[in-house]
């Protein structure tokens, strides 16, 4: 186990109008410096196919996708103790002010990815922010046995349909 102190801001824009929350950035994720870096996690794939866009590659390319896309980035947890990339393992949790960023955005629609992001929202933000979160699987490479990409491409289709609204889905 190892306490991790998130290193990454949250990525949003002016435009932005859903935002998605992870747990906490994996081991390469944080060694690359940007969310769902690790070259088998198929965030950047689905995103990418919704929006009919080329797959970005470097940080840079990412950040412009989603702000065309209108898509903020972050995670739930400020702070944890976890083993590797493993949710399942995160211990002393200490949530990310959610609340402030939605307050200073136009975000309207909260998205989790994963189970565990999902459970943690809802114990340390759902209070302060008042937008219950639209659960989406995870992303993850070791979620690919209980979600072929199509499935997961599927599942995803909401969101794009959350950034082209001017309002909230329920």
């Amino acid at each position: 186990m190892e306490r991790i102190l998130h290193p990454l801001n949250p990525v949003f824009h002016e435009n932005s109008r859903v935002l998605v929350l992870g747990t906490m950035p994996s081991p390469k994720s944080r060694e690359y410096g940007f969310y769902y870096s690790h070259p088998q996690n198929r965030f950047w794939r689905i995103i990418a196919e919704l929006y009919k866009l080329p797959l970005p590659k470097t940080n840079d390319e990412k950040r412009a996708v989603l702000f065309s896309c209108r898509i903020a980035l972050w995670d739930v947890l400020k702070s944890c103790m976890i083993e590797g990339a493993d949710d399942g393992s995160i211990r002393e949790p200490v949530p990310n002010d959610i609340a402030s960023l939605l307050a200073r955005t136009g975000i309207h629609t909260v998205f989790t990815t994963g189970t565990k992001a999902a459970a943690l929202y809802r114990r340390f933000c759902l209070k302060q922010t008042g937008i219950p979160a639209v659960p989406l699987p995870s992303t993850s490479p070791a979620n690919c046995r209980f979600y072929s990409y199509e499935r997961l491409l599927n599942s995803y289709r909401i969101l794009r349909k959350a950034t082209q609204s001017a309002v909230p889905l329920s």
